[in-house]
């Protein structure tokens, strides 16, 4: 077959190039319970088109895999997601997504190398996934905020009650949130960006 006339296209599209001007990186890891939306939020926010690992869920997972509360997820996360931000011409900003599901978190060790600070994204249905999460953030010293994703059905707590189910610092950053939502996916990696600004910056 002759390939010189076909319209295929090879190599990364033009929007995916990484600028020449770019001369600086930070990486930001969003983590989280199994189907918290952290897929969702890294597609949500990303300049370029992520880089997705989902997979089909099988009768494997049938046992070892805890759904519930999300019966209905059919695809998992099982290596990671990729997105990008352009913080400035200089400055890009990287997105990692971990898998949720426990079995495969022996690949967080690789993710959080180099990372600035992490978001924690929890789901009000079902918190009692996120408190290994965030207990392994704080072994390992890594600054993070929490983003409550507003599930149409998730039920409202106050902040206080949240901080005190989830055993939180004062100091630690909690916002809600629309992973779905570009603006409001941007709006908690800046309440990031700003906690980690504050902890570098000494007071006085």
């Amino acid at each position: 077959m002759d390939f010189r006339n076909s319209d295929t296209v090879t190599g990364p599209r033009t929007e995916d190039i990484l600028p020449t001007t770019a001369t600086a990186a930070v990486k930001v890891v969003i983590v989280g319970g199994f189907g918290v939306g952290k897929t969702t939020m890294v597609g949500s926010v990303s300049e370029i088109r992520p880089l997705t690992t989902e997979e089909t869920m099988t009768q494997a997972g049938v046992g070892v895999d805890d759904n519930v509360g999300v019966e209905s997820k059919t695809a998992t996360t099982v290596a990671m997601d990729f997105g990008r931000i352009s913080i400035s011409d200089e400055l890009i900003l990287y997105l990692f997504g971990t898998p949720g599901q426990e079995r495969f978190w022996f690949l967080w060790n690789g993710l959080f190398e180099g990372a600035l600070g992490a978001v924690v994204l929890i789901d009000t249905r079902r918190l009692e996934v996120s408190f290994d999460v965030i207990g392994r953030l704080e072994e390992r010293g890594v600054p993070f905020v929490v983003a409550v994703n507003t599930f149409p059905d998730a039920p409202k707590h106050p902040v206080e009650a949240l901080r005190s189910a989830l055993d939180l610092p004062d100091e630690v950053p909690m916002i809600d949130c629309d992973a779905r939502l570009r603006a409001s996916s941007r709006d908690v990696l800046m309440t990031l960006m700003r906690y980690l600004h504050s902890l570098a910056v000494p007071l006085g």
